[in-house]
């Protein structure tokens, strides 16, 4: 049984993460967030320590491994912005890390980490389920088998309401979450790069603190994309779920179809990481330096392949 500690446990993705531990036969030891609505522990590990301090977290994950007790994995599920120094503070201490996405916020942070992989002896892993994901891996052998010189056109529309809530918090600042292509896009090109292979071209169209829109090139795929978090993009046929959500990856006329399937990939993740086989460091650099331009680039004047949604949100 391998000894886990999380940070974050507050978080909308934790209980995922508490899920993934305690059905995969390992325990939870101790947590922090630093706000203290996590109840959600009792259905999974009441008697897990836990601080609402950095610090005191530390302080007990160090004292641990004086008492030839160290933590085998830290789970983190904290903001963007603090993944890195988080993921910092487990790997010094010799503990591998399971993150959540984005692993990081920019490109040159993947370098800081392979090197304190490399000083300290622990690894990284990541959380990149979508390659788990039953239809993406039909559609990765599907394009795989294709022609070598065959390139699909890809229109992909995710838009996810969300409420006021959100330019508020750390998700609305783009030095703290990398902004909306970062924070509800990253996923997305994880999972483009691993169906069509490299990125050849990346240019941006749109974006602002809700919206962000442009188009990627990849070996096999030329892909228009949308994201966004106002709800007034948001089509008729949008799914009511814990918040309304349309997720769209049309690839030339035909519609793949992922809406289902996602309640144990972060359990599979685990179960992967476990074996030794999960996803590492190199695995998310592809996304990571998409995102990254996506940042940092300068907005294309009269794009030529625009996303259809993206005329509908200049022409309000």
């Amino acid at each position: 049984m391998k000894k886990f500690g999380l940070i974050g446990t507050a978080g909308y993705i934790a209980p995922r993460h508490l899920k993934a531990i305690k059905e995969t036969g390992h325990e939870l030891i101790v947590a922090m967030d630093v706000n203290d609505s996590v109840g959600i522990m009792d259905s999974h590990f009441p008697n897990a320590e836990f601080f609402t301090e950095f610090e005191e977290f530390s302080a007990f994950v160090e004292d641990q491994k004086l008492k030839g007790q160290k933590l085998d994995y830290i789970a983190v599920c904290s903001p963007n912005y603090l993944h890195l120094p988080h993921m910092k503070f487990a790997l010094q201490n010799g503990i591998d890390v399971i993150c959540e996405k984005p692993l990081v916020l920019n490109k040159s942070d993947l370098d800081t980490l392979n090197r304190y992989e490399s000083e300290y002896g622990a690894k990284v892993n990541s959380i990149l389920q979508l390659r788990l994901h039953p239809s993406i891996i039909a559609l990765r052998e599907k394009v795989q088998n294709s022609a070598p010189e065959k390139v699909f056109d890809v229109d992909l529309t995710y838009l996810t309401s969300r409420g006021k809530w959100y330019l508020k918090s750390w998700k609305g600042f783009d030095e703290k979450s990398g902004g909306v292509a970062t924070n509800i896009g990253v996923h997305f090109y994880d999972m483009l790069h691993f169906i069509f292979g490299d990125i050849k071209h990346n240019e941006v169209h749109y974006r602002d603190n809700k919206t962000s829109s442009g188009f990627l090139e990849y070996e096999k795929a030329r892909v228009r994309w949308f994201l966004s978090i106002d709800a007034d993009h948001l089509p008729d046929n949008a799914i009511q779920g814990e918040k309304l959500t349309y997720r769209s990856i049309n690839i030339e006329g035909e519609e793949l179809e992922f809406s289902g399937g996602f309640t144990d990939l972060h359990n599979q993740s685990y179960e992967r990481i476990l074996s030794g086989n999960g996803y590492g460091v190199e695995d998310n650099r592809a996304a990571i330096e998409t995102v990254d331009v996506m940042r940092k680039s300068e907005l294309v004047k009269n794009p030529v392949n625009y996303h259809p949604q993206l005329e509908k949100v200049i022409n309000e």
